[in-house]
């Protein structure tokens, strides 16, 4: 097979959770322990730092990721999903995967595949194994992709665990409150392995300490240590300065990650550096101001609070569930406009009167459904959003309303594109 047939293969073939939801995700290890066995256990050939969360765990792995760039070490990155190519799931210094590796991986290990029938998630992880560990990186950072115990990825002995933070989300599969949630979210902590906790939580902050020392874990919350002050935004960069008690430790740092939300993941991953450098990493502040002020250069990260264009401003964000859609809406409320588009599509297994409810009434909706099983049908979007006293048009395709709404705005207007990955996706 070329490379088109082959990630055709694949999507077909093997359960995907974002086609399809639930029915698509492992209840345990076994599948991705077996193709890694088939593979002579490629993840125990390279250093890792496992970085989880229910939001934030993206852009934490791509800032991480930069830094180690930046001070020299060949850097694997695991990410999920993907907005416009399979291959941004697996790079090595922002280089993504080469599609004849993808293509030589799934012929070598098509007879297993057949056999066991893995999901898709459980290939694309024993492959980024497989490629990190042929290519003989420094370190790689794993994101995790759902959850956390039973996550393909945790089949990893890190570094470093890192967990962002915990807001309700896939709850049909993590549970019903966010204690049940950082139960999963803490099951990658590993014996004996430090773990920085990004946001310290009233209802989870007693389950990672139970869990961190039930594996003789240090642990850290990263938020107790730090905190930023002097924050501003222009249209290209974040800039602020990390105190740690009344002293200045970073000052200055400018993001090229703009999202004010950036604020909470730059803390977790400034702790998490600190922790590797203690562990014998050489890292400068050199890197880490240069590395977070080109993190999108570095690792090819898009689609987090991302300029599309301007005269209108056009901004796109993946925030999907109620935590990060309250950060969106932190951030339109911080940008200056005349009138407010928004362009958004959901999928079925959110909790979209949640989501529904923090949304401005004052705002003009553009209704859609990206192009996959798990949408909401567009005219039932705007169907519930019409009791939250949202208005606006439907249309069938994201590409449709986002035309719409260019069309229907001033130079100084804003419209905002999310409500789901798959509407960015479809959109960059």
């Amino acid at each position: 097979m070329n490379y088109k047939e082959t990630i055709d293969y694949l999507y077909s073939k093997l359960p995907m959770f974002t086609r399809v939801g639930a029915v698509a995700f492992k209840k345990d290890l076994h599948n991705t322990l077996a193709m890694c066995e088939n593979l002579g256990n490629p993840q125990d050939k390279f250093k890792t730092i496992h970085v989880g969360g229910t939001n934030g765990k993206g852009s934490t792995s791509h800032m991480l990721a930069a830094i180690f760039q930046q001070a020299g070490y060949k850097t694997g990155l695991y990410t999920s999903p993907h907005l416009k190519d399979f291959r941004e799931r697996i790079r090595i210094n922002g280089e993504m995967v080469p599609e004849t590796f993808v293509t030589d991986f799934v012929e070598g290990q098509q007879s297993l595949i057949e056999e066991i029938s893995p999901s898709f998630f459980e290939v694309t992880v024993a492959m980024a194994f497989s490629f990190f560990a042929s290519e003989k990186v420094d370190i790689a950072i794993i994101e995790v992709g759902l959850g956390g115990r039973i996550d393909s990825t945790n089949i990893i002995t890190p570094e470093l665990s890192v967990i962002t933070n915990i807001s309700l989300d896939h709850t049909n599969i993590l549970g019903n409150t966010l204690g049940e949630i950082a139960i999963e979210k803490a099951g990658i902590i590993k014996p004996g392995v430090p773990v920085v906790i990004g946001e310290t939580q009233e209802e989870t902050q007693q389950v990672f300490i139970k869990k961190a020392a039930e594996t003789n874990s240090s642990i850290i919350f990263a938020d107790q240590k730090f905190h930023v002050e002097n924050t501003s935004r222009d249209k290209e960069y974040l800039s602020t300065s990390i105190y740690k008690g009344t002293n200045v430790i970073y000052k200055n740092l400018k993001l090229d990650l703009s999202g004010f939300y950036q604020l909470k993941n730059v803390l977790t991953v400034l702790e998490a550096i600190a922790i590797l450098k203690e562990k014998g990493y050489r890292i400068t502040d050199s890197h880490i101001y240069d590395a977070l002020n080109h993190v999108k250069a570095l690792t090819g990260l898009q689609g987090r609070w991302q300029k599309l264009s301007e005269n209108p401003l056009v901004i796109c964000d993946t925030g999907h569930n109620i935590a990060g859609i309250t950060e969106v809406m932190q951030n339109i409320s911080k940008t200056d406009y005349e009138r407010l588009h928004i362009v958004i599509g959901m999928v079925k297994d959110k909790d979209i009167s949640g989501v529904l409810a923090l949304l401005p009434v004052d705002a003009y909706y553009y209704f859609c459904q990206p192009q996959l099983e798990r949408a909401l049908s567009a005219i039932e979007l705007a169907t519930k959003a019409k009791s939250f006293s949202l208005h606006g048009q439907v249309f069938n395709t994201v590409g449709e309303a986002v035309q719409a709404a260019k069309n229907g705005a001033t130079a100084n207007d804003l419209i905002f594109i999310g409500g789901s990955t798959f509407v960015v996706a479809e959109v960059m």
